[in-house]
């Protein structure tokens, strides 16, 4: 499977109800197709492979976010709590 095709599979997965750790692991992800990407777009300046880098890096903080978002909802229904 070329990296384009784990690209296009990673932006097609949904992302909702996902755990702490499925967060991780497709955030680690995303960040090593993007690293692999901008390696090929390094040699060919292809604005199609920018194109999908940012999107993927759009995808990348939306989930990030939505574990951070998580956690300090938590924390601050603790803190009332006290």
């Amino acid at each position: 499977m070329s990296l384009f095709d784990k690209a296009q599979e990673f932006l097609s997965r949904k992302m909702s109800h996902m755990s702490t750790s499925d967060r991780v692991k497709a955030s680690r992800e995303a960040k090593a197709l993007v690293l692999g990407l901008n390696e090929i777009y390094k040699q060919n300046k292809d604005a199609t492979i920018m194109d999908l880098m940012k999107t993927i890096t759009v995808k990348k903080r939306k989930i990030e976010k939505g574990g951070k978002s998580l956690s300090c909802t938590k924390l601050n229904s603790i803190k009332k709590k006290r």
